[in-house]
């Protein structure tokens, strides 16, 4: 892409300079016999835009809050080690779950229990046009995916909360 500043290229009969400031534009005539080559900008579609354009300068867009990164293998780690943990609770303190907290309310909430499980997917359903059926597919071995699941049931005087490892980071401890 040449815009914006003057060049020299020749054509085959010869040289010439000429500006590009405006797509498709010379500021001169000229003929000349030749056949234009795949660099030469004679052709009635416009370029194509590969790269972003550049967009008006302001205010730059504040990025959005993706709280702790891989904060999944944290919760990994946790399900792991809190397994095989010898001291459950001592395990709870060095993670700094907290056992009695406040909600971003006001709500004091306190520590019940902590949930694990597994859960292993088989199947795979995909719904036939219409939705009024469905076609089930056993999975491979290759995709079968594994997960575990951590949950943690706070008490808040009226109903058990369970909530996820961000939820409870996010509880300021009392």
């Amino acid at each position: 892409m040449h815009r914006g500043h003057d060049h020299s290229h020749d054509h085959g009969a010869g040289g010439h300079s000429h500006g590009h400031d405006a797509p498709h534009a010379h500021a001169h005539s000229h003929s000349h016999a030749h056949s234009h080559g795949h660099n030469h900008g004679h052709s009635p579609r416009p370029a194509a835009q590969w790269q972003t354009p550049h967009l008006p300068h302001g205010p730059e867009p504040e990025e959005p809050s993706h709280g702790e990164p891989d904060l999944d293998l944290v919760e990994k780690a946790f399900v792991e080690g809190f397994a095989s943990a010898s001291d459950p609770t001592s395990f709870l303190r060095l993670a700094r779950i907290p056992f009695d907290a406040a909600t971003a309310e006001g709500t004091r909430v306190s520590l019940l229990r902590v949930e694990t499980g597994e859960t292993t997917d088989v199947g795979a359903v995909m719904p036939h046009l219409g939705g009024g059926s469905f076609r089930y597919d056993p999975l491979p071995a290759a995709m079968v995916s594994r997960r575990r699941t951590l949950r943690f049931v706070y008490f808040d005087g009226r109903a058990s909360l369970p909530m996820t490892l961000a939820q409870v980071r996010a509880l300021a401890q009392t």
